[in-house]
């Protein structure tokens, strides 16, 4: 019996030392345990990853548009054909408008018919001694079908392509219809919004003003 107890105290003395060992010497837990708290890191960096992605590809674009090479990046990134090609077309039309503004007027080309070449070569003439454009271009050999009469007409004719200010559109049309041998003669005009600075220039310094 004396043993046996003295077992059981022994025992019962381990049992109690326990705690006081644990807190003598506290075991930290493994760090296995801990790894959940990495999905957190991992979302900053890939925000961190995402964010820097953003930028690089930012600044290889204001590169490409800054030094002309957004054509060249367009396999890599085809928006910046579409964004920064067409704010540089944008660009340039604008400032040859403003350049063109100082030395040109609004110019157009006038497409009038007539029924022969004397009759072209004639109203041609008229036309630029009046001052009324500053050049008539005659293309000879065309063949016109048209509706008049109530039936299909087919007839050949010559062509006068005129270039003048539009200012003088409705002065050119009254004279076309004062010496043109057709009761309704052909008078069409088309804008002129761009082309060589110098013969637009020249069209202007060519003709009357009103």
């Amino acid at each position: 019996m004396i043993e046996v107890s003295s077992i059981y105290s022994a025992g019962r003395v381990k049992q109690m030392a326990l705690p006081s060992l644990s807190r003598a010497f506290p075991i930290s837990s493994p760090p296995y345990l801990h790894r959940p708290c990495a999905v957190p890191v991992l979302r900053r960096r890939a925000s961190l990853v995402g964010a820097l992605w953003v930028l690089s590809v930012g600044t290889v674009a204001a590169l490409a548009y800054r030094t002309g090479c957004a054509q060249s990046h367009r396999r890599f990134f085809p928006f910046l054909r579409s964004k920064f090609v067409s704010q540089t077309t944008a660009r340039n039309l604008h400032a040859t408008r403003m350049e063109a503004a100082s030395t040109t007027v609004p110019a157009i080309v006038v497409y009038v018919t007539v029924p022969n070449k004397q009759a072209g070569k004639k109203l041609a003439e008229s036309i630029i001694k009046e001052q009324l454009a500053a050049c008539v271009n005659r293309v000879p050999g065309i063949e016109s079908v048209y509706w008049w009469d109530g039936k299909v007409q087919i007839d050949s004719e010559e062509l006068l392509i005129i270039k003048t200010r539009e200012s003088l559109l409705n002065a050119l049309t009254d004279h076309v219809k004062a010496n043109h041998e057709y009761e309704v003669p052909e008078v069409i005009a088309l804008p002129i919004t761009g082309g060589n600075l110098k013969y637009l220039e020249w069209i202007k310094n060519s003709t009357r003003e009103n």
